[in-house]
């Protein structure tokens, strides 16, 4: 399955006295590599994550591992054989039985019509059906902390001004189920302040919070969040509209669905899980639902997992599914990104380093733009199922995959601007050719918009002007290996200008990356292009 396609061999020329040296030290660096491999693959190692802040990063069985040490590829890390798994969510308790009901049970419910400029205050367990139409009214629940409240949106309409619909101060956990109709609570303001609490959603829940049922719930906040949670809060059915200048569905510990219907236009992120004072938590769990998310920011955003296992969803953002990890495991998922369709960084040291893996359903990912990734990771990469579809127009220095550390290809199927592909491409930083080689013509072969190693179309070698390069063309995003002397298989020599010297390139003309380079600073130049990406794109 896997192929390792070499370059052409340099052509013979006398060596000095320096270029010796430098043999002659790459030489023993390679040998020292060689000797950590070999040492290395007489251990056998089992390590384990937890999102209670284990440091190891991945958990191979010892047939992985063995496969991993008869097809582990020299030319871009990528390996085939069983697969590799990091750690997952344990999801056998994250919903209860009445989590899961989509009606309430009405018997001795308690009726309540809002009304305009009230506060209708709730301090005790029970069920609750709210009707009415009102402006400038609150429902708040102060219970007991064993306490559990049902509120029944029964056709209810609330429009305020600057303070929550629907304000949880303490409770142990809140249902709001809707009945088959219409739900409308909006705020059309900037929220005021409880005490030091700063409120800022139309359903604000210091406590769980849970939302189901058969009916549909329209949220609209004009200048914050959608609903925002302090504690976990979850979905497991009903329909939602939430427009919101903020986050549309912000959680401290979890937001987690099992099931429902949702669209969502937001100016920040869709979906946000994030305690600033608790890096282990803050994870994103989607099992099932419907969702079409529109964020100006990322449609989908976890600090520790953002943990995939079905659904459909249709991601239009800057940037779709980020967290520490990724991880899918089915579902039919579609981003349209214009910055990274999928990103993994270190937003937080419980869970280890980076990661994602793919181990079923479907991953389409679009994107447009200038240094952008349809995968980045500062981790690495596993693929052991599934179908990953990766379309680019191939601006600047776009890559299908961009992670730090290694990849695995151990099942499933990945396509690349149409073409099945039998390896994860190579990062450029990590000494892939043009774009990485993250697109389709090979390691190192991707010099031009086609991948056939071809000069971009308008390239004219008798007049190279470096203040005048046709579009697609690049300078300052060249690779770090480029050799003139020791060209990709394919590349015609022809169309290089007699007089061109990288080494003696006109004053004005940026070398960047362009300095010939056995990719031993892969992990500096990596993460000086990350700080550039992070500095330019749009923050969370």
């Amino acid at each position: 399955m896997n192929t390792t396609k070499e370059n052409n061999p340099p052509k013979y020329k006398p060596l000095q006295k320096e270029e010796i040296t430098m043999k002659m030290t790459k030489i023993a660096a390679l040998l020292a590599s060689i000797m950590i491999c070999l040492s290395a693959a007489g251990c056998s190692v089992s390590q384990e994550t937890s999102a209670a802040g284990s440091d190891s990063s991945v958990s191979e069985t010892a047939e992985g591992k063995e496969a991993k040490d008869t097809n582990e590829k020299t030319s871009n890390g990528s390996v085939s054989g069983s697969s590799t798994s990091v750690e997952k969510l344990d999801t056998s308790d994250i919903f209860s039985n009445r989590d899961l009901k989509q009606e309430a049970d009405l018997d001795g419910a308690k009726q309540l019509t809002v009304k305009d400029g009230e506060t209708l205050n709730i301090t005790e367990e029970g069920v609750y059906v709210l009707s009415g139409d009102a402006k400038n009214c609150t429902v708040r629940i102060e219970a007991g902390n064993d306490a559990k409240i049902q509120l029944v949106l029964d056709g209810v309409k609330i429009e305020n001004d600057d303070f929550p619909a629907i304000y949880v101060t303490s409770a142990d956990k809140v249902f709001v189920t809707t009945t088959d109709t219409v739900n409308t609570l909006s705020v059309s303001g900037d929220f005021k302040a409880d005490g030091e609490t700063n409120t800022d959603a139309v359903i604000f829940s210091k406590d769980d919070i849970v939302f189901n049922g058969k009916g549909t719930l329209e949220i609209t906040s004009a200048k914050a969040n959608g609903i925002s949670g302090k504690d976990d809060v979850k979905f497991t059915g009903g329909t939602y509209k939430i427009t919101s200048e903020k986050d549309a569905v912000e959680a401290h510990d979890s937001i987690a669905v099992a099931d429902g219907t949702f669209e969502i236009n937001s100016s920040k992120d869709g979906l946000h899980a994030e305690n600033d004072d608790d890096d282990t938590v803050g994870y994103i769990y989607i099992a099932g639902g419907s969702f079409k998310i529109t964020a100006k920011s990322d449609s989908v955003q976890a600090t520790t997992i953002a943990q995939i296992d079905g659904g459909t969803l249709e991601l239009s953002s800057a940037e779709g599914i980020e967290g520490t990890r990724v991880i899918i495991n089915g579902g039919e998922i579609t981003v349209n990104a214009s910055d990274d369709g999928v990103n993994g960084s270190q937003k937080s040291n419980s869970v280890g380093k980076p990661a994602f893996e793919m181990n079923g359903g479907t991953l389409k990912i679009t994107m447009k733009g200038n240094d952008t990734d349809a995968i980045d990771i500062n981790g690495s990469v596993y693929v052991n199922g599934g179908t990953i579809d990766i379309t680019s127009d191939l601006n600047g220095s776009s890559e299908s995959f961009d992670y730090d550390d290694k990849a695995e290809f151990n099942g499933g199927k990945i396509i690349i601007n149409g073409e099945e592909v039998d390896e994860i491409p190579t990062p450029m930083m990590m000494g892939g050719g043009r774009n990485g080689g993250g697109f389709p013509g090979g390691q190192g072969k991707s010099f031009g918009r086609n991948g056939d190693m071809t000069p971009p179309e308008g390239f004219d070698p008798e007049n190279f002007d470096p203040e005048n390069l046709p579009e697609g063309f690049d300078k300052d995003k060249m690779p770090g290996n480029f050799d003139p002397d020791n060209l990709p298989e394919g590349f015609d020599k022809s169309k290089i200008p007699d007089n061109f010297d990288p080494e003696n390139m006109p004053e004005d003309f940026k070398k960047g990356n362009f300095k010939r380079s056995n990719g031993d600073s892969t992990d500096s130049q990596t993460r000086t292009r990350r700080n550039m990406k992070q500095s330019n794109s749009t923050t969370a």
